[in-house]
């Protein structure tokens, strides 16, 4: 499905409509997914960069509707800049996640946290917006960012799972605001849920949401039993742990291959598993 020509509006279910941005690269996939949901009246769920073309087409989609709120799960520069301009054609309220703007030297330039992220109101968990038809629930889950959350569609059992869960690849977990033991905490909170299916900021929708998490989690236990055979072998540099464990992966993806690394190592340290020795880790003993 996320083939689909971006600026179009795509009908997934008969209160979910998808938009495309003109965003893609090796992070973003085809590009960041924007989500309108209701029919007489619309949340805009993740409003993407700020592109005039994508920012017009929510415009040509919305078609004069009120629009209720504009909803971000996080700050990332792929998610939440447009909220700025939909606001001020609409007047509609930025709801939803906390701001969060830190440092960012890592291997994502276009997903930097976005600085000028201003939202009229913070959502905590489990706390619901409603607009005509249609009512939101915000379900909290840290992890990829500290600020993220889902968003849960009542009426019809779908989750908006921004860069949580995503349907073409695992989320980069990115320290140090990014914390592996947080996601994987997250990770089960989703598994214990019901959701019907998962609409993710990136890729296709995940029709076998528990199932799907469930992998999610033993793909990260893999991983983390990797770094463990890795410490046991004195191979305790990250470099050459990403070299061992990721054979063949795309160059541009090293430095977040690193990251999340960094972020099983974190947590293994914090587990009492590991520990850091000069520039190197190992076991812990």
């Amino acid at each position: 499905m996320t083939d689909s020509p971006t600026g179009q509006a795509i009908q997934l279910e008969p209160l979910v409509t998808r938009v495309l941005a003109a965003n893609p690269s090796p992070f973003t996939y085809t590009g960041t997914e924007t989500y309108l949901v209701g029919t007489t009246d619309v949340a805009v769920i993740d409003p993407g960069p700020d592109l005039p073309e994508h920012v017009d087409a929510l415009f040509d989609i919305i078609a004069g509707r009120p629009v209720v709120a504009i909803l971000c799960t996080h700050t990332h520069r792929d998610h939440s800049p447009a909220s700025r301009a939909l606001k001020a054609a609409t007047g509609a309220p930025i709801i939803g996640c906390a701001p969060l703007a830190l440092n960012d030297d890592g291997p994502r330039a276009d997903a930097a946290f976005d600085r000028d992220y201003a939202p009229d109101r913070v959502l905590l968990d489990g706390e619901q917006l409603r607009g005509e038809g249609w009512t939101i629930t915000a379900v909290a889950t840290p992890g990829h960012t500290s600020n993220h959350l889902c968003f849960a569609l009542e009426e019809s059992g779908a989750l908006f799972t921004g860069d949580h869960v995503m349907g073409w690849s695992t989320s980069v977990v990115a320290p140090p605001d990014g914390d592996m033991g947080a996601y994987m905490a997250s990770l089960d909170k989703l598994h214990a849920r019901s959701d019907r299916v998962y609409y993710p900021a990136h890729g296709d929708p995940v029709d076998k949401p528990q199932r799907f998490v469930r992998g999610l989690m033993g793909h990260r236990k893999q991983r983390e039993g990797q770094i463990l055979r890795l410490l046991d072998s004195q191979i305790g540099e990250i470099p050459a742990m990403v070299e061992k464990m990721y054979v063949g992966l795309d160059p541009r993806l090293t430095g977040a291959a690193g990251r999340s690394v960094l972020a099983h190592l974190i947590d293994l340290r914090n587990r009492g598993l590991a520990r850091t020795e000069g520039e190197a880790w190992v076991r812990a003993a």
